[in-house]
């Protein structure tokens, strides 16, 4: 089926575009869990393709699982965010690597048999440079990106990388799940944890969504963060910062990869969790990113 969304054409083919995730990369498809193979295949994706391994629908209602490996995720971009089977950690690929930021705050290079329930990433390309100045919060970072968004066009994707020293930076991650797996708000309760960290290196990696996606990804910005001696990192709930030079990528085509298991496809993808999605996206004092 075809969208044609304020001229910016967004294709879904279930033979292309969204595809079955068992056979990314290769010439036929294996299933991550007993080796079983499977008749769907998939081509790696362009440079100017953003790449989405299943939806923040799915993941709300605690699909944690896949079929999905870090390997394969590893052929579909180079830079991006996501998160881990059993939902342990938060996702940052930066230069052809995923970092898994485990709940103790600290990072290590996730195997290439980790298994991703969800991730967005694209080969980076600087298409855009945001010059940044006394960027006070969050909010203040999205106004400064959000304007360039408006200038390029608010209906395309965009992934946004730079390196900086930040004056204060919180961040969150969390400690994974076991099965049989709860909803996204209830695996983060108790296992969510919070670390802030003053006049820190480091870099953030973080994904633009139109606001037609819905439940598909999270609308409007997403930000993960990692230290540059990668030993630290995860979800971006507030930050400041002197200055810096954002590069954007802008990307107008979406690629969605579908889980090819069971449990997949017995979801109802059509329920309405979007309280539950705000409520994911609350530190653990109920307070939205970016409020005071």
């Amino acid at each position: 089926m075809r969208f044609d969304i304020k001229n910016k054409l967004i294709a879904a083919s279930l033979a292309g575009i969204v595809s079955m995730g068992a056979g990314i990369g290769t010439s036929y498809g294996y299933a991550a869990h007993g080796g079983a193979k499977s008749s769907h295949s998939y081509a790696a994706a362009d440079r100017e393709s953003i790449a989405q391994i299943a939806l923040l629908q799915s993941l709300a209602q605690g699909y944690f699982g896949g079929t999905v490996t870090a390997r394969q995720l590893r052929t579909l971009g180079d830079t991006g965010i996501g998160t881990f089977e059993g939902l342990n950690g938060e996702m940052i690929v930066l230069d052809g690597k995923i970092y898994q930021a485990l709940g103790d705050g600290s990072v290590i290079v996730a195997p290439d048999k980790t298994i991703i329930p969800y991730a967005t990433v694209t080969f980076f390309d600087k298409d855009i440079a945001v010059k940044l100045d006394n960027i006070t919060d969050k909010a203040a970072l999205e106004k400064a990106l959000n304007a360039a968004v408006q200038e390029h066009g608010a209906n395309s994707f965009y992934m946004v990388k730079f390196p900086a020293e930040f004056s204060s930076i919180l961040f969150r991650s969390e400690y994974g799940s076991q099965e049989p797996y709860p909803t996204l708000v209830e695996a983060l309760k108790g296992k969510q944890t919070e670390f802030t960290e003053k006049n820190i290196k480091g870099t953030l990696v973080g994904l633009y969504c139109p606001s037609y996606m819905g439940e598909l990804n999270s609308v409007g910005w997403h930000f993960h963060f990692i230290s540059e001696d990668k030993k630290k990192g995860g979800h971006i709930l507030e930050l400041s910062l002197k200055n810096a030079t954002a590069y954007l990528d802008q990307t107008d085509r979406f690629n969605m990869i579908l889980h090819d298991d069971k449990k997949f496809h017995e979801l109802n993808l059509a329920k309405d969790m979007k309280d539950d999605i705000r409520s994911a996206e609350q530190d653990t004092k109920g307070k939205l990113q970016g409020e005071n």
